[in-house]
């Protein structure tokens, strides 16, 4: 049975921990792209991807614009990642604007660029504020998506979740039952949009339990950078943001340096209290940035796999 911790048997955890959050060598993680728009992101996208490579990621997710609006750039980034490296590349494939047949014809590309990994969204209406209308040849929702792409290609699916439900949805339940939709239709795992507390991912695991959902919940870590903009991205997708984050950016606008350290501190302190918890595996969201999602997994005892191999030697 899944059980939260409780504030005492995290104080205990605390105080026994070392100082530092060194994880016991079973830690998984993830990285999320998006696809660059110019040639100098996109030497900053490789660079990104030289650093975080040796990490052995167990994939990395390149994101796709509201009515395929990065199609192109978005499968030309995963298949050369699919191509020139060997981290399992995920590509983000959504519903807006397009019929069954185009999705297909994108499904079929990516099976023949080497890419058996698909993130199924239903996606963002194009315009913000607009309400999502199908194509009318198209999917209506991600649960009928992932269905789709079970029938063209043994694809290995991920999906969304949202432990603090989806702006649109009716209620936390209707939310939950949606999430076993898309599950019980054939994806593999879900992965969370972010959050800034372990309670609200725990409660949210305890919950896909009880509606019984058994399948791998991925929390995905959002690092802190700016608190302006997460505060306006915690808006549009139904984030709480608790006081005491506010605070410990206070000051700190002219002082980009000491914001990143702090960002690697707050996400890996969440991980290693998520990890307290039994998980195992993190999506990051790295922002297409390499030095924070490194030092992240750095401080939870990640280490390169060249590295390991050479002290095992």
């Amino acid at each position: 049975m899944t059980m939260t911790l409780t504030q005492l048997e995290e104080a205990r955890y605390a105080l026994s921990a070392p100082l530092f959050a060194d994880l016991a060598g079973d830690l998984a993680v993830s990285f999320e792209f998006f696809p660059p728009k110019t040639e100098k992101m996109e030497e900053t996208l490789w660079s990104t991807m030289q650093t975080l490579e040796p990490l052995a990621p167990r994939f990395v997710s390149v994101t796709y614009g509201a009515g395929g609006s990065t199609r192109e750039r978005t499968h030309n980034t995963v298949a050369r990642i699919a191509k020139e490296t060997n981290v399992p590349a995920a590509a983000h494939l959504t519903c807006v604007e397009a019929s069954k047949a185009e999705i297909a014809e994108v499904a079929h590309a990516y099976w023949e660029a080497g890419v058996r990994h698909i993130v199924a969204l239903r996606g963002d209406p194009p315009v913000a504020g607009t309400a999502f209308q199908p194509h009318p040849d198209g999917y209506a929702s991600a649960a009928e998506l992932v269905e789709g792409l079970r029938k063209l290609h043994p694809f290995e699916i991920s999906v969304s979740a949202y432990p603090e439900t989806h702006p649109e949805a009716a209620s936390a339940q209707s939310d939950l039952d949606n999430l076993k939709r898309k599950l019980d239709a054939g994806a593999t795992r879900a992965i969370t949009q972010f959050f800034h507390e372990p309670s609200t991912y725990f409660r949210f695991r305890d919950a896909a339990a009880a509606a019984g959902i058994g399948a791998e919940i991925v929390p995905g870590i959002m690092p802190v950078t700016n608190f302006a903009a997460i505060q306006r991205m915690s808006k549009m997708c139904g984030t709480d943001v608790p006081p005491w984050l506010g605070r410990l950016f206070e000051g700190l606008d002219d002082h980009p340096p000491a914001r990143q350290l702090v960002a690697a501190t707050i996400a890996a302190e969440l991980s290693r209290r998520l990890y307290a918890g039994g998980v195992k595996h993190f999506h990051f969201y790295t922002l297409n940035r390499a030095e924070l999602s490194y030092a992240i997994c750095h401080l939870l005892g990640l280490r390169p796999k060249t590295q390991e191999l050479e002290i095992a030697a």
